[in-house]
């Protein structure tokens, strides 16, 4: 994914449409369990039923399965689907921040301008999936570090605004990571 960007959501909103599609999904998930488990029992199992329940066990992981393709080929694209959709891609975005983040810190130290961008979407990033899951503790924990990061990325002259995640940045502090590891 080459780009990511922030998206402008309010916070009920965002919780009252993934509490329904969670909600949807799980329906679908139940149903296709219960009936894929019993086609299987149905079709493979014995009369008495004392060898069933490895027919009843493959029937729920096929629902299961089936339950995963049909979000992710069908349910995906849905608009009820949206809010829930773009949160796992923000967490996702963050995560990748995540893991790399002590690179991330070493090229803010420096004052890269790309890490100190990068720092700055992850710090909007995480201020916004704390506000919309109602984490508001989470985010006074943050405020200090946000605070002194802004501040900084204001004497560099840079954009406050990181509403933005190119992948491309990501690979230029692991590429100087892994240059930097060489030496």
């Amino acid at each position: 994914m080459p780009m990511f960007e922030l998206q402008p959501m309010a916070a009920e909103f965002y919780r009252s449409q993934t509490r329904r599609s969670t909600l949807m999904v799980c329906v679908i998930l139940a149903a296709s369990c219960f009936l894929m488990a019993n086609l299987s029992i149905f079709l493979f199992g014995e009369p008495g039923g004392d060898n069933n329940f490895r027919w009843n066990l493959a029937g729920v992981i096929a629902g299961l399965l089936l339950t995963i393709a049909l979000v992710r080929k069908v349910l995906w694209e849905q608009p009820w689907m949206a809010a829930a959709v773009y949160g796992l891609r923000l967490k996702r975005q963050l995560m990748k921040i995540t893991n790399m983040l002590h690179q991330v810190e070493a090229a803010v130290a420096e004052e890269d301008p790309t890490a100190m961008k990068v720092l700055r979407f992850y710090h909007l990033g995480l201020i916004q999936m704390h506000t919309l899951e109602g984490n508001q503790t989470a985010i006074s924990d943050l405020v200090k570090g946000v605070d002194r990061h802004l501040e900084r990325m204001t004497a560099m002259g840079l954009a406050p605004e990181q509403n933005r995640l190119e992948q491309v940045w990501l690979d230029q502090i692991s590429q100087r990571w892994r240059h930097l590891k060489r030496r």
